[in-house]
Order: C-alpha cells, then structure tokens, then sequence
C-alpha cells in the first residue's frame, strides 16, 4: 500500500501579493539570493475598465520546495502556510486538497 502524497493548495483569488510566503520560505531554509522555495508571480497590471485595473499574484512553488518536510514532521504547517497573511495556502493530501477545488483560481502543487 503506498503512502498518500501531500501538497499544498492555492486559491490567488485572494493572494494580495505581500511576499509573506516567499520570506518565511527563504529565512527558514536559509536560502541564497536568488533561490525561493516558493516565489510570488504578477500577472498585471491589466486595464479591466477605464482606469481600473486588475493585478493577480500567484504564489508558486519551486523545485527547492519540499513541503517542509522538517517542519511537517515535528508536527507543524509548512512555513508559507503558517505565514501566509491573507491564509490562502492550505497543506494536506491531495485527495484531501483536490476536493476543495470549488472554484477558478485555485492550484494545486504536489512536489
């Protein structure tokens, strides 16, 4: 019987772009400038009616991203979601995760 994965899922509906997560990522696994376990995408601005305009950010985890599997296994969020201000990044399993996708603008990652 295998082991069920785990991922995280990101609704950027509601992602305000603060870079929380990319911070917490890099304190907590020391990384260099340059290299992110998770890195915030800005798509925008885009004119969506005269003089107003839309922004989106979506936060993407990289190839460094392992889950925090330290973290996770003293019984603890991985640090982007801990951190996340605007709590739009949940950690699970994926079936757990997938079946929360209700909506547009929701990724699920799975490393």
């Amino acid at each position: 019987m295998s082991q069920e994965k785990y991922g995280l899922l990101i609704d950027y509906e509601f992602c305000t772009g603060c870079h929380t997560c990319e911070m917490a990522c890099k304190v907590e696994h020391k990384l260099p400038e340059g290299q992110w376990g998770i890195e915030l995408a800005k798509i925008g601005p885009r004119e969506i009616a005269p003089d107003v305009w839309d922004f989106k950010y979506v936060p993407m985890p990289t190839a460094l991203c392992d889950l925090c599997a330290d973290r996770v296994a003293e019984g603890r969020w991985p640090t982007c979601v801990h951190h996340c201000q605007a709590q739009v990044i949940e950690y699970g399993t994926v079936s757990e995760l997938a079946r929360q996708i209700d909506k547009q603008k929701m990724v699920l990652f799975v490393p």
